[in-house]
């Protein structure tokens, strides 16, 4: 798909690629597609006069947009392996993949050095990016302090791919690497082929599935690579959303998207600001309640799909928001395998995925097929995947194992944004050492009364029979990571807090 957008790219290069909206909504251009090719040419220009070569490796700290992306663009081109570098990953292990170069943006380098600080309190954090022993060369608008700037002005003749399929196209060569933010298990490192990466983007391709040819080139709402790619390559502009929900709202309106790529995050703000909905809406990275696509229908979507997905393998599973409201069973219900996708329970219920989109292996180990979700689940009659929580996030309660995923779906009624369950600990005369309470953290919407949401949350309680609460709290429940996922450990420190009185 990489080489399709290429060429795609030059057969209509005075049509918008990029939009970007303005503080009313309004729509502006941010590049056109003909502006996207000549950046990516630059770029590989650039990169092969540095004297890179396929297989050396390149790390990437640049704000997703029109740069990202042609900066990805070539160094598909020439066989080079990307270590994404993400400000909400974490202190990344990036030295661990060698890099011969890092490429960063100002607003990346100021979040490495001087910002470092305020980027703590903002939990962002990169590491120090003179430490890991490659030059540092900056992309995009050069501030005082910043690397010296990529040479985009290099002489492009004979540089491998410009315009025709890449030179280098060995499929089982390295790609990319993605450093995990560790919200769900320790911060690994995953190593997508060039195979795996393709098969990724063409899962993608065919589960959005072709648009209405009436709508074909209208624009497509989305920041996501796995969103600009496919996108662009069927020759649909991508517009980059809003950050701020107000704006996003306004943005929805006049864009009038065919297809919406949002974060559950940002799809509750979008609501909490009116956002009206049109066409299919796809969100993912963190979980998405039946409440929630149900909302994202009523607000004037015709389709509100979840997408089950890993950094280790994108897409796994889909299911619609109709599908899931009737799904009345324990656990979350995430859809069934899409196809090349194989699951399959472990021995202790952990799921386990495999296909061809999934990750090679992890930086430092050897390739593995079976990828390790971390989440228990379950396949049913039907062949659908059914999570049942973290195998971590298990609750210890009077001798009985307690996962909160099995639970939480029925605690998203009407009225509330986000719930979780967490167990803190039980104190003086507990049963036995370890022992927790289990308390269910509710986060209201905006506007909906404590009363109401407490009768309304009387049945789901009632049915959870031994697995019942102790407490049920109302909080705004704190969120990490880059997909903004509830933050457990937050929540349970917050719930303690709250049962003792001190706040």
């Amino acid at each position: 798909m990489l080489d399709r957008l290429d060429h795609a790219l030059r057969a209509r290069p005075e049509r918008a690629a990029v939009l970007t909206a303005g503080r009313t909504g309004a729509t502006r251009v941010r590049a056109t597609r003909g502006e996207l090719a000549d950046l990516a040419d630059a770029f590989t220009a650039g990169l092969h006069a540095r004297g890179l070569r396929a297989g050396d490796t390149v790390g990437v700290a640049v704000r997703p947009g029109p740069r990202a992306l042609a900066v990805l663009l070539a160094l598909w081109r020439l066989g080079l392996r990307g270590a994404v570098l993400d400000p909400g990953a974490g202190p990344a292990r990036l030295a661990l993949a060698g890099p011969s170069l890092v490429l960063a943006d100002a607003a990346a380098q100021a979040v490495a050095g001087w910002a470092r600080p305020l980027a703590s309190r903002a939990r962002l954090a990169l590491p120090d990016l003179a430490s890991l022993g490659a030059p540092v060369a900056t992309v995009g608008r050069r501030l005082p302090g910043c690397a010296p700037a990529l040479d985009l002005g290099a002489a492009r003749s004979g540089v491998p791919g410009q315009g025709r399929r890449p030179a280098y196209g060995d499929s089982d060569a390295d790609a990319v690497i993605v450093f995990t933010s560790g919200t769900t298990s320790r911060p690994r490192a995953v190593v997508h082929t060039r195979a795996s990466l393709a098969a990724g983007m063409a899962s993608v391709s065919a589960l959005f599935g072709a648009a209405d040819p009436a709508r074909a080139g209208d624009p497509v709402l989305g920041g996501t690579f796995f969103v600009l790619v496919p996108s662009l390559a069927h020759g649909a502009p991508v517009a980059l959303p809003a950050r701020s929900p107000a704006v996003l709202a306004r943005q929805l309106r006049r864009l009038r998207p065919r297809d919406t790529y949002l974060t559950p995050p940002q799809l509750r703000d979008a609501l909490g600001a009116g956002a009206r909905f049109r066409g299919r809406v796809w969100t993912g990275s963190a979980p998405a309640s039946a409440e929630l696509l149900s909302r994202v229908r009523r607000a004037g979507a015709e389709e509100a799909w979840g997408v089950y997905a890993l950094t280790e393998l994108f897409p796994a599973a889909a299911v619609e928001a109709r599908e899931k409201a009737a799904y009345e069973g324990p656990g979350d219900l995430v859809g069934a395998p899409l196809p090349g996708v194989t699951a399959k329970p472990d021995e202790d219920g952990q799921l386990l995925l495999a296909g061809a989109a999934a990750r090679d292996r992890y930086l430092g180990e050897e390739p593995e097929p079976w990828v390790r979700t971390g989440d228990r689940a379950r396949l049913d009659g039907a062949g659908r995947i059914v999570l049942e929580g973290r195998s971590k996030d298990m609750v210890l309660r009077r001798a009985e194992n307690i996962y909160p995923g099995l639970y939480e779906p029925a605690l998203h009624v009407p009225g509330v944004e986000l719930a979780v369950l967490v167990g803190i600990p039980a104190g003086r005369g507990a049963e036995s050492a370890g022992d927790e309470r289990l308390v269910a953290l509710v986060q209201p919407q905006p506007g909906a009364a404590e009363p109401g949401l407490r009768a309304a949350l009387a049945g789901p309680l009632g049915r959870m029979g031994s697995a019942r609460p102790d407490a049920v709290l109302f909080a705004r429940i704190p969120l990490a990571g880059r997909s903004r996922k509830p933050d457990r450990a937050a929540a349970a420190a917050l719930a303690a807090a709250r049962l003792r009185g001190t706040r």
